[in-house]
């Protein structure tokens, strides 16, 4: 018989003493068939997704036969079931490649971490307080389902919002699908490291609205504008793998990778020539090396001197085929737009789009339409759902966003974890695990061909949870007024097949010069001279992964920082301000300030500081809570004007020392770090 539809339900009766003993009499033990394709002490690898960052990487999970402890249906126990062990990288997704980077080692951790969400929750003190107790999933889907018949009773389905990641994929079309027949407006979507402003500029450019994919393989020039491509930006797993071998060479022939930032970042550290860039400017260095600006012009304005930036000319146009890249900081300054198009401009003038070794664009379906944060936070709705995104830690504390989500009158989370978002809502509605649930991906960047893929589970629940687009597909037929024309469940839609896109793909901009727009910085430079550099950390990302304790014990690869949060300051400046390594410094901008332990930085500009982002959570399970400090919260609230995103470049501070080197303070796995000569000039002609 089919082990999907055998199951038991039954007591053991050892169990059923040990349940006793523990105070619950009542509680059933329940016992599931052994599954039919495994083997006790066999390893059986099944396919999934990796769902801890917008790549789409391919995993396959060893999943053996083991006692699981699990809660479902009201009745606790422990059960025989196939447990996932271990993820891989799917040799066979064209995107991992076979390969997984630490924070993809670390995704089993949501499954099984202690402080997972096994059932409903309903809150029962103030917002906020994290007072909730247990319900029913009948009594969550007929509350939630009430709100939904209310909103419509009143004709004000405008009134809903929700709330998400903007994700690649057809979970986010689901949801805009749902809404649209409902009648409420598109999803909002929040992300601090959004790249919205390099989409609107490639569908200028390029005429795709989508993240590039860059050959890497078979560049022989590669010149990076802030994007840390093998550490946290993008698609990082298909990147480094294809650098790897781009690295090996042909023939006589070794590619060269030159990267511009204020920054020595993970991908810095790897390229054969650094160049230090003024913040803000950068795309002005990329029009100059394609000769749409002169280079006298674009040295007053980045600090980068003539002579470099007429060597890179030289050699970005003899050692084709050539390549530039852009992310990271550059895109959140008020100027962003300009850099994307100047470094879009390049590519064009070295010929190398759709072209081996250049950058292209997979097609695939438009993104849905989505909305920004700021439109909630101005405009609070009536009900507002959240589904796996926590803007109350990543927006800037200027923004209120907890104030703004105070005055919601309902919240629904679907979270799998208390955070400081979920911690307001009224509804917890814990989704599965990505392997307990069928996955997809539709990944926009890190293959030359579409890689689109689904699985379904490789595991059973654990506990009492449910998937999320089945609880709304769920909520859409219990409607006074069901919604009709969508699937019954997940799986179901996910087989259905795709419609083409109706949306026509923006003309591409002709080629041609580019006026130099300035960018906007808060903070009068006399007050705040440092620019403020917060960045993507490499094992906790934007904070959504800093509950994982196996993230949180990685060594950062410049620092080796862990547990703790820290201030990144030029070694040179440090010593002049008499700041020795471990001092406690405050940062302050116009918006407030953050304490945390000074690291001294041989590869940062002198008249700049720099910060992890991913600690300082006040509710975010045992591992993150009360640890380090956010540095988003004293960002400025500037946006970029075409986009509507947060200009998290834009930022300037003032630094002061406020005391000594404390015991709990700077935690460093080991290692130094080496003063460079001159860290303002890249190694070239010029020295």
């Amino acid at each position: 018989m089919d082990r999907r539809h055998f199951i038991k339900l039954t007591a053991i009766t050892g169990t059923t003493a040990a349940l006793t003993a523990c105070g619950n009499p009542e509680h059933q033990v329940i016992r599931f068939i052994p599954e039919d394709d495994l083997v006790p002490g066999i390893a059986t690898w099944k396919p999934s997704i990796c769902p801890l960052c917008n790549a789409g990487c391919g995993v396959i999970a060893r999943v053996m036969e083991g006692d699981a402890e699990v809660f479902r249906n009201g009745q606790a126990g422990v059960i025989r079931m196939g447990l996932a062990k271990k993820l891989e990288g799917n040799p066979d997704d064209p995107i991992s490649q076979g390969k997984l980077c630490a924070r993809g080692q670390a995704a089993i951790l949501v499954t099984y971490h202690p402080d997972r969400l096994d059932k409903p929750k309903k809150r029962s003190g103030e917002r906020g307080s994290g007072q909730f107790v247990d319900i029913t999933w009948d009594e969550a889907i007929k509350e939630l389902t009430a709100k939904f018949n209310e909103i419509a009773a009143a004709n004000d389905h405008a009134s809903l919002a929700f709330l998400t990641k903007p994700r690649p994929g057809r979970r986010l079309a689901l949801v805009a699908d749902l809404l649209q027949r409902f009648g409420a407006k598109p999803p909002v979507t929040h992300e601090l490291f959004s790249d919205e402003v390099l989409r609107r500029a490639n569908a200028v450019s390029f005429g795709s609205h989508q993240l590039p994919t860059y050959d890497l393989e078979q560049a022989r020039y590669v010149i990076s504008f802030g994007a840390d491509f093998l550490g946290t930006w993008n698609s990082a797993v298909a990147h480094s793998a294809a650098y790897g071998r781009m690295r090996q060479g042909r023939g006589n022939v070794r590619p060269k990778f030159v990267h511009v930032d204020a920054r020595l970042s993970q991908t810095a550290a790897n390229a054969d020539e650094f160049v230090a860039c003024k913040p803000g400017t950068e795309g002005l260095l990329a029009l100059a090396i394609a000769g749409d600006e002169t280079p006298q012009t674009a040295s007053e304005r980045t600090g980068v001197p003539v002579a470099t930036i007429e060597r890179l000319t030289r050699e970005f146009a003899a050692h084709g085929p050539s390549v530039a890249i852009i992310g990271g900081a550059p895109l959140a300054h008020t100027n962003g737009v300009f850099h994307a198009l100047a470094v879009n401009r390049l590519n064009q003038v070295a010929k190398t789009v759709n072209q081996p070794g250049g950058v292209s664009f997979v097609p695939g379906p438009s993104p849905a339409t989505a909305r920004p944060l700021k439109e909630i936070v101005d405009t609070p709705p009536k009900l507002l759902l959240i589904d796996d995104v926590n803007p109350v830690f990543g927006s800037p504390g200027s923004w209120k966003v907890a104030d703004a989500l105070k005055r919601v009158p309902f919240i629904v989370s679907f979270g799998q974890f208390i955070d400081e978002t979920s911690a307001l809502a009224d509804l917890i509605l814990p989704d599965h695990s990505f392997l307990e649930s069928w996955v997809e991906a539709a990944p926009e960047s890190g293959s030359p061909k579409a890689a689109p893929s689904k699985f379904g589970p490789v595991m059973r629940p654990l506990y009492d949870t449910r998937s999320t687009p089945d609880v709304l597909l769920e909520v859409s037929r219990g409607l006074a007024k069901p919604l009709t024309g969508l699937a019954n469940t997940f799986e179901e839609y996910l087989n259905q097949e795709l419609k083409p896109s109706s949306s026509k793909p923006a003309s591409p901009q002709p080629a041609g010069p580019m006026t130099w727009v300035e960018p906007v910085f808060d903070g009068e430079a006399s007050q705040y001279p440092y620019h403020f550099m917060p960045y993507a950390s490499q094992s906790l990302y934007d904070g959504s992964l800093a509950h994982l304790p196996w993230l949180q014990e990685m060594p950062d690869p410049m620092t080796s920082g862990m547990w703790c949060s820290w201030v990144e300051i030029n070694e040179k400046k440090a010593i002049e301000l008499g700041i020795q390594q471990g001092d406690l410094i405050e940062v302050t901008s116009t918006q407030g300030s953050v304490r945390a332990p000074a690291f001294l930085n041989p590869g940062i500009a002198p008249d700049a500081v720099a910060m992890p982002v991913g600690q300082g959570h006040t509710n975010f399970t045992r591992y993150a809570s009360n640890r380090g400090v956010n540095p988003i919260s004293i960002l400025a609230p500037a946006t970029i004007a075409e986009t509507g995103t947060l200009a998290w470049s834009a930022t300037r501070v003032k630094i002061a020392k406020v005391g000594g080197p404390s015991v709990d303070g700077l935690i460093l796995f080991g290692g130094a770090t080496r003063e460079r000569p001159d860290w303002t000039h890249g190694r070239g002609d010029e020295h």
